[in-house]
């Protein structure tokens, strides 16, 4: 919570809880947090239900499910980010960015981030300027220090520092570390992302160790999984584990199954649904080549590796492959980015046929829209179930299931 402020307060006659933050409309990232949180469902719900709307109609009752929101909206986000800037006197500037500019609005709590996150980001800030490390200044491109990102453990105590810097290295970096680690005790590992381009892009392609080995690592149903600077793993890991127990129970998996986990990132989805179900098989194509080598690492030492292999190649080509070699799949789970995926990915879909396919999208306007390839390729949608994994803002996440 932010200031002296409790970030809490009752309204009437309803007695919804709803939440104060001081820099909420500056900030603008909570856009929705003066609505009751059981209101904001409420929205979702029919933001969905209006969205799909005519597809609905022609499908059985009670295909589109109560949406699945959180019992306490607060503290959720695990990863937490600040830009940097120079201040006066050789000091350095840290929070937010103002919604819609690049200036930066101080922060000294957030209502929506793990709190260890936000103490983290200030007290290496205030670091930095001991060390008389330099801000990047984004106008002339000069100086180091461009944003910290911090990644915290939902099951585990570990958390990740990742200082992105215009460079390679940083002035006296033992020392550095060492007043890092001693006064942000929260701290179990950290890197140093190297990001030189003039780009809005927080991270850069090469990280380095720095402490701790660089990584951290957290749980999803059970599995281990270790995190690096560019992982990509949910911000909100407890909505995330209702988000994949839905999509592993509508994906109706038994062992000797085969599953497909396209768009697999670094596997959490498909190793999850291995560790559930006994027997399952499970292949994982992800066009990224770090993703990739993060997915096959971590199904070693989740003794994964027999049942889950992973590979990094283009998820539609590898279908259109799989098909014209004859390979079969009994259910594939894809979760594509915001921009949905693309017409000759639906079109493989179709041709390699399935039983069972399990849609997991991030954006339901997009994934409305690939829906009607897939009906008219002979699938029929079994079950809709919203997902809040960012309270306070107007996103929300599907699950769609589908069968032949």
């Amino acid at each position: 919570m932010h200031g002296r402020l409790s970030g809490v307060r009752y309204t009437c006659p309803m007695g919804y809880k709803t939440y104060i933050c001081p820099i909420a409309k500056s900030c603008g990232g909570c856009e929705t947090l003066a609505v009751p949180y059981p209101i904001q469902l409420e929205r979702k719900q029919a933001q969905v239900e209006e969205l799909f709307a005519d597809l609905l109609e022609r499908c059985d009752a009670g295909v589109l499910h109560p949406i699945v929101g959180m019992d306490e909206p607060l503290a959720y986000r695990n990863k937490a980010a600040t830009p940097f800037a120079p201040g006066p006197k050789g000091s350095i500037r840290s929070g937010f960015y103002a919604k819609g500019t690049h200036r930066i609005v101080a922060c000294k709590s957030c209502l929506v981030e793990d709190p260890r996150c936000r103490r983290t980001l200030r007290s290496f800030a205030r670091t930095a300027e001991l060390c008389k490390v330099s801000a990047y200044d984004e106008d002339r491109g000069s100086g180091l220090l461009r944003h910290a990102v911090v990644r915290a453990g939902w099951k585990t105590k570990e958390l990740l520092l990742t200082i992105v810097a215009n460079g390679d290295r940083l002035p006296r970096e033992r020392e550095l570390v060492r007043r890092i680690v001693k006064h942000a005790p929260d701290v179990t590992a950290i890197a140093l992302n190297t990001n030189v381009r003039r780009t809005n892009a927080i991270l850069g392609s090469r990280s380095r160790a720095l402490y701790g080995g660089g990584v951290m690592h957290d749980e999803l149903l059970g599995v281990r999984f270790e995190i690096g600077p560019t992982s990509f793993y949910q911000t909100n890991p407890s909505q995330t584990e209702r988000l994949y127990r839905l999509a592993i129970e509508g994906a109706g998996l038994e062992g000797g199954m085969r599953v497909l986990d396209a768009y697999c990132g670094i596997g959490t989805i498909g190793m999850c649904a291995a560790a559930q179900v006994d027997g399952l098989l499970v292949t994982g194509v992800e066009v990224g080549k770090g993703a990739v080598a993060d997915a096959q690492r971590n199904a070693r030492k989740n003794g994964l590796d027999d049942r889950c292999r992973f590979i990094c190649a283009d998820a539609t080509a590898y279908m259109l492959d799989a098909a014209a070699r004859g390979e079969r799949f009994d259910t594939v789970i894809m979760d594509p980015p915001r921009a949905g995926s693309t017409p000759e990915f639906l079109s493989s879909v179709v041709r390699l046929a399935p039983e069972r396919l399990v849609y997991v999208s991030c954006n339901a306007t997009t994934q409305r829209r690939d829906m009607d390839t897939l009906l008219e390729g002979g699938y029929r949608l079994e079950s809709l179930t919203p997902v809040d994994m960012f309270p306070h803002t107007k996103h929300v996440e599907t699950v769609a299931v589908l069968s032949r």
